[in-house]
């Protein structure tokens, strides 16, 4: 808890007014409201490129206990808009920190908003659905605030993935040595994702969101990785003309988050705004393949409409959600191809499904022999 007590206030669209305290930066910030039930973890949270454009509800009693450490983040800087808990500490007990999540929130400018009962807002997004706030520890009129969120742009048909992709071309890992080449198109790629490809022997060159399909194609790979990432999928045009070009060449490809939507709509499936999302680190899912179930880590607002998955004659599902049955994975019969919803790489959250790095590797490998 901030010692200095500053108040400050929440400001749903729907007109809910929640009261608390300042915590991070003094000031004012807006964006879509999202909620996120990991108990750990919360610096990976934080700078998970996917959650660009929103603030986000932590819903675990206490945050920031055990510090904030430079190698524990999953981007180059906080990404989340702003952050709302019921005990944002000052405080911490892990000898390895470098910082608090005070100091870490002002550094990089995130306002926040502590003193809220986190479950009871959870429990009223689960039922009204995902919406703007607005957060200030520095307007006190409802009105000005008001002012504030109707500005605030709506998530539904807004592009992000370009905003958070690197603007340069980088590598990872060793052309010489490396047992394959892949090609990662960022549209907000995750460090960890990187780190499992290249661990498993694999050269990586990194390429922005709007890359022009002949400078990918240069560098020859031996097959293709589409990110996770933040928006609306179908506000992504270029991104489906890539995937499309990418799958005629009938290399193996492989898509996580947003990767995984721009597969579906760059076979004519289209994706919607889901009532209030998928984020948290225990969402339990069944491999339809294999029939067995793991639990994963996800972060995702949209998903690809379940029926025109079922009636595509060239898409098999690989994966359900077993909460509410969405899809949460597919590949396609007549490439190699596939994709999931949720994220493999699971920092934070459980390796069940790390798996899937070893199967793109294996079909890049299949393929490439």
């Amino acid at each position: 808890m901030n010692q200095e007590q500053r108040p400050a206030i929440l400001l749903l669209a729907d007109g809910t007014v929640l009261y608390g305290f300042a915590f991070g930066k003094i000031g004012t910030t807006a964006g879509e409201i999202c909620f996120n039930t990991g108990m750990t973890g919360y610096q990976e949270v934080f700078t998970d490129p996917s959650y660009a454009g929103q603030i986000i509800i932590m819903n675990n009693v206490h945050i920031g206990n055990y510090g904030v450490k430079s190698s524990d983040t999953e981007s180059n800087s906080i990404k989340i808009k702003g952050l709302i808990g019921r005990n944002l500490e000052e405080q911490y007990s892990r000898y390895l920190a470098e910082a608090s999540l005070q100091q870490y929130l002002e550094q990089n400018g995130i306002v926040a908003i502590e003193g809220v009962d986190t479950r009871a807002l959870v429990t009223h997004i689960r039922t009204k659905g995902a919406m703007n706030c607005v957060i200030s520890s520095e307007i006190t009129d409802l009105n000005e605030l008001k002012k504030v969120l109707d500005a605030c742009v709506d998530m539904n048909g807004l592009e992000l993935a370009s905003t958070v992709s690197t603007t340069e071309i980088y590598e990872m890992g060793n052309p010489e040595t490396a047992s394959c080449k892949i090609a990662v198109i960022d549209y907000g790629v995750k460090h960890h994702i990187l780190k499992n490809l290249e661990q498993r022997g694999a050269y990586l060159k990194v390429f922005p969101a709007k890359t022009p399909i002949a400078t990918i194609q240069e560098m020859k790979p031996d097959g293709y990785f589409l990110s996770n990432g933040p928006g609306d999928p179908a506000a992504m045009p270029y991104a489906v003309e890539t995937v499309k070009a990418l799958l005629a060449e009938n290399k193996p490809l492989f898509g996580i988050c947003l990767g995984h939507q721009l597969l579906a709509l760059a076979n004519g499936i289209p994706t919607f705004k889901m009532h209030h999302g998928h984020r948290g680190l225990n969402h339990p899912v069944k491999n339809v393949i294999t029939g067995k179930s793991e639990i994963t880590t996800q972060n995702h607002g949209f998903g690809v409409e379940p029926n025109a998955v079922k009636a595509h004659p060239d898409i098999e599902i690989t994966h359900i959600n077993l909460n509410d049955e969405s899809i949460e994975g597919i590949r396609l019969k007549n490439k190699p191809a596939f994709s999931v919803q949720y994220h493999p790489e699971s920092t934070p959250g459980p390796h069940d499904s790390r798996y899937l790095f070893d199967d793109f590797i294996a079909l890049v490998q299949q393929h490439k022999n």
